[in-house]
């Protein structure tokens, strides 16, 4: 079983696709992940995030539901 979760992507770093790395926001907490298996993303996009990768985009709507089912877990 692996967990990933969406986070939204701020602000992208470095030109070589399998270098570039995001800082991504997870609800307000940033984080640095890789972007080598997302070349296409950008900012503004939102991306599944699995142990510091970033393994595929997602629809905002998708990712906005799935930040307030997890926030909603929390309390």
């Amino acid at each position: 079983m692996c967990l990933a979760v969406p986070g939204k992507i701020v602000s992208i770093a470095g030109d070589e696709p399998l270098m570039r790395s995001g800082k991504l926001s997870f609800g307000g907490v940033l984080k640095q992940v890789s972007l080598a298996y997302v070349p296409e993303a950008k900012v503004g996009d939102y991306a599944i995030v699995h142990v510091g990768f970033a393994i595929s985009l997602i629809d905002p709507d998708e990712a906005e539901q799935t930040l307030a089912d997890l926030r909603q877990l929390a309390s």
